[in-house]
C-alpha cells in the first residue's frame, strides 16, 4: 500500500462525496515549471469560463499567454508586447474579448483576445488607457458585460471604462471615484453585478454600488454600502493597528470575501456581515503537527500578494490560497459559513480590557466596541513547493485540478494532485526542501544598496541578483509586527461608535443596515 496515501487518509480523515476529493487527499505534490519570462511573475490571471488560457506578466514587461488545451503544457502560445513598466495585473473580460493589462507605467493596456486560438495575434495592444497618475494596482472586469472594467490605481482613484465609448484622449473613460488613499485592490462582484469591492494601503475595505459611485452627478457619492472591520486589537499592545490590505478576492458566489492583510493573516468575510469569521494561518503542518520552533512558515511583510479562492471541480470554492515569504504556497481548506459563525468568539469590551479572557488578537469597530476573535484555521490543507524565493500569487484553474503559482523567480510553477492530467504528462514530484536564507547578509546588502542607487549593470539583472536582494528585504522586514507598525487614532471631534471618520474621508453611517443593495 501507498505510504503517503494511508498516512493521509489516517491524518485527514474525510467522507469522500465527491471524486475529486479522492484525488486532493494528498494535496498537490507534483509540479512543474512554466518557462519563459526573464524577470519576476507578478500577476497571473485564468481567462473567463472553463479557464483555458493563462496570463502571466511581471518585471520583463512582457504578457505571456498559457494554453491549458495542449496535451502537454510547457511553454507559452503567443505574447503580448506594449508595457514599458512592470506588470502588476491583468484581467480577462467576461467572455474573453478583451485582455487588459497594467502596473507601475501608470497606464491600461487593452489587447484583443477573442482569437487566441489561432496562429494570427497581434502582439501590441488596441487601445491604451492613460488617465491615472499613479501605477495601476488592480483591474476588474464586469462579470457579464463584456466592455466594462473598473481600474483601481495609487492615485486613489478607481476608475470605470466601457470599450464601446470614444474619447478623443483615447481613454473611455465612463466614471472616476476618487478617494484620499491610494486604492490596493478592487474587484466586481461575481453575481451582484451593480457592486464592487475596493481596498486601500490604510486598511480601508468598502463594498460599494457603482449605481452611486458612478451614477448621475447630482446623485453620485462614494458609494459605500459596506464597510468590513479591519482593525485590530491586542491586550498587551494597549492600542488598535489597522494593517494595510494587500489584495482582496470574492468566491465564486461572492458569498465570502478574502483579504491578504501586510504584516497579518489572510482573513475571510462574509458580504454580510462587517466582522470576520475566519483567519489563515501556518501554525501546524498539513498533518496537524505543530510548526517546530525555528522553522519558517506563513507570513506576509515584504512584497504585494494576490490571494483566491478556488474549488475546481467542486460545488464550491471549498479552498484559500496565498503566497507567503517563506518561499511556499499556502491552501486552507475553508469550513461553511455557519460554522465559522458558531466559532466566532464575542468578548465585551469590560471582559477585554479587564484580562478575563485570554486571547491574543481581536477585531474591534473601536476601543469600546466589541471585540471579535474569528475561527483560526491553523492547519494548511496544503504546501506548495519548488520555489527559491517569496511566492506572491496563489490561483486555482476554475475546472482542471491545477493550482499555479509565482513570485519573485521568473519561472511559474504547475502544481497537481497527479503526476497527469488532461494538459500535462509525467510531473515530477515536487522538492519539499526550502532554501535557508545565508547568515552572510553583506552581499545581499550591497545588492540592494546598488539597486536602490540604479547601479545594476546588464550583468546584474538575473534572478540570483533579484533573489539576493529580496534576501536582504526579508532580514529586514520579514519579521515586522503590525502592532509596532499602522497605529489608528479615533478623530477627536466624533464619536468612534456613532460616526466615525475614516481614512478614505468618508464616514460611517446605518448604510450597513440598507439591505436593498443585495436586491
Amino acid at each position: 500500500m501507498d505510504s503517503r496515501l494511508s498516512r493521509s487518509t489516517y491524518l485527514h480523515p474525510r467522507r469522500i462525496t465527491n471524486p475529486v476529493e479522492g484525488l486532493l487527499r494528498n494535496g498537490f505534490p507534483y509540479s512543474r515549471r512554466l518557462q519563459s519570462h526573464t524577470s519576476c511573475v507578478n500577476a497571473l490571471a485564468f481567462s473567463s469560463g472553463d479557464g483555458r488560457f493563462l496570463a502571466s506578466g511581471g518585471d520583463d514587461l512582457r504578457v505571456k499567454i498559457w494554453d491549458f488545451h495542449q496535451e502537454n503544457l510547457t511553454s507559452p502560445s503567443c505574447e503580448f508586447v506594449g508595457p514599458v513598466g512592470n506588470i502588476f495585473t491583468l484581467a480577462f473580460s467576461a467572455n474573453n474579448r478583451y485582455l487588459y493589462a497594467g502596473g507601475v507605467c501608470e497606464r491600461v493596456y487593452r489587447y484583443d483576445t477573442s482569437n487566441l486560438a489561432s496562429a494570427t495575434v497581434s502582439k501590441s495592444p488596441e487601445a491604451i488607457y492613460v488617465d491615472s497618475m499613479d501605477s495601476i494596482r488592480e483591474i476588474s472586469c464586469h462579470p457579464s458585460n463584456e466592455n466594462l472594467c473598473i481600474v483601481g490605481s495609487e492615485d486613489g482613484t478607481v476608475r470605470r471604462y466601457d470599450a464601446r465609448v470614444s474619447s478623443t484622449s483615447g481613454a473611455p473613460l465612463e466614471g472616476i471615484l476618487q478617494l484620499q488613499s491610494e486604492i490596493t485592490g478592487v474587484e466586481y462582484h461575481p453575481r451582484m453585478e451593480h457592486l464592487f469591492v475596493t481596498s486601500d494601503n490604510r486598511g480601508n475595505v468598502c463594498l460599494r454600488d457603482e449605481r452611486m459611485a458612478f451614477g448621475s452627478l447630482p446623485e453620485r457619492s462614494d458609494g459605500g454600502v459596506m464597510r468590513f472591520n479591519t482593525k485590530l486589537s491586542k491586550r498587551s499592545a494597549k492600542h488598535i493597528v489597522r494593517p494595510e490590505v494587500s489584495s482582496l478576492s470574492f468566491d465564486r458566489e461572492g458569498e465570502r470575501l478574502a483579504l491578504t492583510l501586510l504584516h497579518y493573516l489572510p482573513t475571510i468575510y462574509t458580504i454580510s456581515d462587517p466582522n470576520p469569521i475566519a483567519t489563515c494561518s501556518g501554525e501546524c503542518l498539513p498533518d496537524g503537527s505543530k510548526v517546530s520552533e525555528g522553522q519558517r512558515t506563513y507570513v506576509n511583510s515584504c512584497t504585494m500578494k494576490h490571494g483566491h479562492f478556488g474549488g475546481p471541480g467542486l460545488d464550491s470554492d471549498a479552498f484559500y490560497g496565498a503566497g507567503s515569504d517563506d518561499f511556499r504556497g499556502y491552501l486552507w481548506r475553508i469550513p461553511p459559513t455557519s460554522q465559522l459563525l458558531e466559532q466566532r468568539v464575542e468578548v465585551s469590551p469590560v471582559d477585554w480590557w479587564s484580562e478575563k479572557e485570554q486571547i491574543g488578537v481581536a477585531f474591534t469597530e473601536g476601543y469600546s466596541n466589541p471585540k471579535y476573535v474569528p475561527k483560526e484555521l491553523s492547519t494548511p490543507f496544503s504546501r506548495l513547493g519548488g520555489h527559491r524565493s517569496i511566492v506572491n500569487t496563489v490561483i486555482f484553474h476554475p475546472q482542471l485540478l491545477h493550482v499555479v503559482t509565482a513570485g519573485i523567480e521568473k519561472d511559474i510553477i504547475l502544481h497537481s494532485p497527479t503526476p497527469g492530467s488532461p494538459c500535462t504528462q509525467n510531473l515530477a514530484e515536487t522538492p519539499q526542501e526550502v532554501r535557508s536564507i545565508s547568515e552572510d547578509a553583506s552581499g545581499d546588502r550591497l545588492n540592494y544598496l546598488r539597486s536602490l542607487m540604479g547601479e545594476v549593470t546588464d550583468d546584474d539583472r538575473n534572478e540570483e541578483h533579484t533573489i539576493s536582494m529580496f534576501d536582504h528585504i526579508l532580514r529586514v522586514e520579514g519579521r515586522g509586527d503590525i502592532f509596532k507598525s499602522n497605529r489608528w487614532i479615533p478623530t477627536s471631534d466624533s464619536s468612534e461608535e456613532d460616526n466615525e471618520d475614516y481614512e478614505d474621508g468618508t464616514t460611517d453611517s446605518s448604510e450597513n443596515d440598507d439591505a436593498s443593495i443585495f436586491s
